[in-house]
């Protein structure tokens, strides 16, 4: 099942930039098990926002719901996830 995914980070701005690059490696190296597992199939960065798209492919919402609770930036992330089907003109 395909995903669409759409991430805001609101991060304190007052986050120690330790704790700032610790998360960011720790957020990028999950990232890219969930690309290597199939999960992660691309991501946009939305300009001149904390924002992100990303396309999944989960085979479940459950599914879909674990991986994006094991990033690292999660406890501060605002998401809307939108479920797509394929669109007849597509088939």
């Amino acid at each position: 099942m395909d995903f669409l995914v759409r991430t805001t980070n609101n991060l304190p701005v007052d986050t120690p930039e330790e704790r700032r690059r610790e998360l960011q490696q720790a957020e990028r190296a999950r990232a890219a098990e969930l690309r290597e597992a199939g999960l992660l199939k691309k991501l946009w960065r939305v300009p001149g926002t904390r924002s992100s798209i990303g396309w999944y492919e989960a085979k479940d919402a459950t599914e879909l719901h674990e991986a994006l609770s094991s990033l690292a930036f999660f406890p501060w992330m605002d998401i809307v996830v939108e479920p797509l089907a394929t669109h007849p003109q597509e088939q």
